[in-house]
């Protein structure tokens, strides 16, 4: 299972406690050293269900620099994969990679979920 975080997130943090409490094995990875890539962002998406907006960090500050909430409404999934893979700090986070499944964010009680059927 991977564990993509920015370590510097209280969100991130409080659910690299959670997953050690639960004594759930994960390898670390650090979102802007290792940004995820357009392949993989990809292939993230069609495996989560999820709307590609849920991939965006959209209470970061560079979400907002760059004015994304508007932006969004007129770009191709494509385009926005694209725009996701050019820096991790617009990634919405932690994200958990494990066999087919995708979590973004950390929803305590959608983890609890996942892991119990595991």
């Amino acid at each position: 299972m991977q564990f993509i975080e920015y370590p510097k997130c209280s969100t991130c943090q409080k659910a690299k406690r959670w997953l050690d409490s639960c004594e759930l094995s994960y390898d670390d990875r650090h979102i802007v050293e290792k940004n995820p890539t357009y392949n993989e962002l990809k292939k993230w998406y069609k495996e989560s269900g999820l709307p590609i907006k849920s991939f965006f960090n959209t209470s970061g500050m560079l979400y907002r620099e760059l004015g994304l909430k508007e932006k969004l409404e007129t770009m191709s999934d494509d385009e926005k994969l694209k725009l996701l893979a050019s820096n991790g700090m617009l990634v919405k986070r932690p994200v958990i990679i494990d066999d087919n499944k995708v979590l973004i964010g950390f929803k305590q009680k959608e983890w609890e979920n996942y892991f119990k059927e595991k």
